[in-house]
């Protein structure tokens, strides 16, 4: 069982440094095409609260692989971890939704 869970936060944890990857070059393509782009400020906003947030559930992730699952006494903290890192992609993924309906567009070279 313990296996199958560090194997499962392996995946989310590579899952969460693709999107990580994905945000960066995003937040470079807005700082490429400046504040008289239309949407600058909340692209730039949207893109580090995504940012912080993916930070955040990767180090969760790494305290939750860490944890010996077969340790019933951390059941309940492990339990709280998993719902609170479950929550914050679901809170991601809906800040990348915003994110690419504001549309990010590489700057047209010159």
């Amino acid at each position: 069982m313990n296996h199958y869970a560090n194997k499962k936060s392996a995946a989310e944890s590579m899952l969460d440094v693709a999107l990580l990857m994905a945000n960066a070059s995003q937040l470079k393509a807005v700082l490429e095409q400046g504040p008289t782009f239309n949407f600058y400020t909340p692209l730039i906003t949207l893109i580090s609260i995504s940012l912080v947030l993916q930070i955040v559930v990767g180090v969760l992730l790494i305290f939750i692989v860490k944890w010996n699952l077969n340790d019933e006494s951390k059941h309940y903290r492990l339990n709280i971890l998993e719902n609170v890192s479950t929550a914050l992609v679901f809170i991601i993924v809906v800040v990348n939704v915003f994110i690419t309906a504001f549309g990010v567009q590489r700057p047209k070279d010159a």
